[in-house]
């Protein structure tokens, strides 16, 4: 009876040590998880913070800007004449530093909106934002002779206006970084790949090197120097944006000297085959 008495004892003990530590790792648990829940609250509120101060900031400074390159223009206008060749020297590079904080501030306001809320996808047929880029494009399309092909324009789940950014960021990278002395080709072709379609813009331009086919979707990431390439930094990374942003993936493949290939997919239309 005594003995008996014990075992019950023990297991009782045993049972409650086992309960207590039960109870703790889940009081533990918990705590991980509030704290991690918290952590991403205030993540979420500083990116939202963020993300609004760049678009006010760019928002607050083209009013500015548009004062500099308003009143560098009218000093070429009126006193070009009077000026030195230091003085149109420095006034030039006025100008020229203008221009690149507009592209930048544009840029910058464009990244800045596709981190807002935005409404559920629709069905859009490419046709239209893909003509709208080309449409942008054509002083640079004709400036340099290009030739654009383009496959077939199917309907895909997304924003139109960000599609239109979309391509006219891909189209015009493979127009501006082509090799010297080359006409630029630039290809767009789609295939069927059962829920998405996959996009695929091809070029013959000067290329990238395999350990910066990563790093060029980052912001403000460049390769090249202002004088051999313009461009803020940020192109692909608003590519990568868009893409996600509209249910798709995106990654490039690249030959130095020969060309590159952007790849992206998109959700398909319900019901939609082109």
């Amino acid at each position: 009876m005594v003995r008996g008495q014990r075992d019950l004892l023990r297991r009782g003990a045993a049972a409650l040590a086992l309960a207590l530590e039960r109870a703790e790792v889940a009081a533990n648990l918990q705590a991980q998880r509030d704290a991690l829940q918290g952590a991403n609250r205030e993540l979420q509120r500083s990116n939202a913070e963020l993300e609004r101060f760049a678009f006010v900031a760019s928002h607050d400074l083209q009013e500015p800007l548009r004062t500099i390159a308003s009143f560098s223009e009218l000093i070429n206008l009126r006193y070009a004449d009077v000026l030195d060749d230091r003085g149109r020297q420095y006034l030039s590079m006025v100008a020229g530093g203008t221009v690149r904080l507009k592209r930048l501030i544009d840029d910058l306001l464009v990244f800045s909106r596709l981190n807002a809320q935005r409404d559920p996808l629709r069905p859009v047929a490419t046709e239209s934002p893909i003509n709208e880029a080309l449409s942008h494009l054509s002083a640079a399309i004709q400036a340099s002779g290009a030739r654009i092909t383009i496959g077939e324009r199917p309907t895909v789940m997304g924003d139109g206006r960000e599609l239109t950014q979309l391509f006219q960021n891909l189209i015009g990278n493979a127009l501006k970084f082509c090799r010297p002395d080359t006409v630029p080709e630039v290809r767009l072709d789609i295939q069927d790949k059962g829920p998405v379609w996959h996009f695929q813009v091809r070029d013959n331009g000067i290329g990238i090197p395999p350990e910066y086919r990563e790093r060029v979707f980052g912001m403000f990431q460049r390769l090249h120097t202002r004088d051999q390439y313009d461009g803020t930094g940020l192109g692909l990374a608003i590519v990568r944006k868009i893409v996600e942003r509209n249910g798709g993936e995106v990654w490039l493949d690249s030959t130095p000297g020969v060309g590159t290939t952007v790849h992206f997919t998109l959700l398909k239309a319900d019901g939609a085959d082109a």
